[in-house]
């Protein structure tokens, strides 16, 4: 039987589906709401410059697969090497966005931004939901019983075709053994543009997903 994790300063306090703070102030409030056991340490397994964490005091782990961005574990999150099994309350993620369709490079640098550096084409099925079984899989290894997946997923247009990230990650976190408990709208302010693109076709995204996911087999705290 697993005890009730319940930090003495939080009280109960309502989450909407809906958000349009921070990413930063979203995990808050998510860790906050959903734990069940203690959140801490946290692996963010896409640290890059850790905005997530800026005034943050969580005990973050942080790791990425790009030294210069100084992590403590410099590593695919598809790997995890050397890291041991059940040792965090939550896992962070936050993947590449979008493929590297034209490698813009406009004012919103979206090689760092949204992650466009790594393959998307057709081997890839036009979609970068290949990258999430392998880290799923690594995630479940680490994370405590009842700890806690945190997701950031976008969907994005690619080949004239959407591709619903978000629902690919849905599903495959459930084939993982996953428990997937809620899915929150972020709202940003203007939708991704470039100075590249000169006919629209499909709406242009200014939200993306949050996905919380169980390690575990039921949503009840």
């Amino acid at each position: 039987m697993v005890e009730l994790f319940q930090s003495p300063e939080v009280k109960y306090s309502p989450i909407s589906s809906v958000w349009e703070g921070s990413d930063g102030e979203l995990i808050e409030s998510m860790l906050q709401f959903y734990a069940s056991i203690d959140p801490e340490p946290i692996l963010d397994a896409t640290f890059n410059r850790g905005r997530f964490w800026k005034g943050s005091s969580r005990h973050v782990i942080s790791m990425d697969i790009d030294p210069k961005y100084a992590p403590m574990i410099v590593g695919d999150n598809r790997e995890m090497v050397g890291v041991p099994d059940s040792q965090f309350g939550t896992v962070v993620y936050d993947p590449p966005h979008v493929g590297p369709q034209g490698r813009d490079k406009s004012s919103k640098k979206f090689d760092e931004d949204f992650g466009a550096t790594v393959p998307c084409g057709k081997d890839e099925d036009w979609t970068l939901s290949y990258l999430y079984p392998p880290f799923l899989a690594q995630a479940r290894r680490v994370l405590r019983p009842h700890g806690l997946l945190l997701a950031k997923i976008t969907d994005m247009v690619n080949s004239h075709r959407s591709k619903w990230s978000h629902c690919d990650f849905m599903r495959m976190a459930d084939e993982a053994g996953f428990t997937v408990c809620d899915l929150i709208v972020k709202v940003r302010t203007g939708p991704m543009t470039s100075n590249k693109w000169k006919t629209a076709h499909h709406a242009r995204k200014r939200h993306c997903f949050w996905i919380v996911c169980r390690n575990g087999a039921s949503c009840e705290r």
